[in-house]
């Protein structure tokens, strides 16, 4: 049986790289995408022409009925998911927490948590042996912000994070006895396009000095520690929150 993967914001940065490395690893993959479907196509293109199968799904990951479709076609596409990366996030940009909106910290939260949230749940309702699954495996993308806490930058950020970690850790018991694993990785800085959506596209340059290892990590970097979780080496591996950040 083919292994599906879905990878939420799959069409840039670190989900890319996710897809594309899975998809050598013989995953069926969703690249799913919020509103740049020419990048998510790109990525398709190019599992589709090393022989790999994927498809593009459009869902805006703090929309439940949006989730829902998404779910429903790739079921109907590619068959029952064995594997979710909940790779979907959003910065914003450089705050003090005085000067933040509440609406600011509702979108963090929509997509950063509940997205992820929503999405764990159609994964389980899918994996799980109680829902007649096979099992599977979830990633959820963290940050060292999570540890860290990002003052000065962005808190409202560093805090969604750690509310997936802690969501990792309990899903990842609730569903251990179901065939279900649940790991989160933690990445520090890494050299993609987020930096520049939160309006420092130089940051991960910039801050080099402050990483023991002197220099930003990359998406492929953090993409292998993704599928390592997912894959069977990491058979025993639960409730790990893997932290992946140049010694930071």
């Amino acid at each position: 049986m083919e292994s599906v993967l879905l990878v939420t914001g799959g069409s840039r940065g670190i989900g890319a790289a996710t897809a594309l490395l899975a998809a050598r690893k013989g995953y069926a993959v969703a690249v799913n995408y919020s509103a740049n479907s020419l990048a998510a196509d790109e990525v398709v293109r190019q599992i589709r022409a090393a022989g790999g199968t994927a498809i593009t799904v459009q869902a805006d990951v703090a929309d439940e009925a949006q989730v829902l479709a998404m779910f429903e076609k790739v079921d109907a596409k590619l068959g029952r998911l064995t594997a979710l990366v909940n790779n979907a996030g959003v910065v914003d940009s450089t705050q003090r927490v005085e000067e933040q909106s509440l609406a600011r910290w509702r979108r963090m939260f929509e997509i950063n948590v509940y997205g992820t949230l929503l999405c764990a749940r159609e994964a389980v309702r899918r994996m799980s042996a109680r829902h007649g699954g096979s099992g599977g495996a979830i990633v959820n993308l963290s940050s060292v912000a999570a540890v860290l806490g990002a003052p000065g930058q962005y808190v409202d950020y560093a805090a969604a994070k750690g509310a997936v970690d802690v969501f990792t850790v309990g899903l990842a018991r609730e569903v251990a006895a179901e065939g279900i694993r649940v790991n989160a990785v933690r990445p520090g800085i890494i050299d993609t396009e987020i930096h520049a959506s939160g309006g420092q596209p130089g940051r991960a340059q910039r801050l080099a000095p402050q990483i023991p290892m002197q220099r930003p990590g990359t998406a492929q970097e953090i993409a292998s520690a993704i599928v390592w979780l997912l894959s069977e080496d990491a058979s025993y591996t639960t409730g790990a929150l893997l932290d992946v950040n140049g010694g930071r």
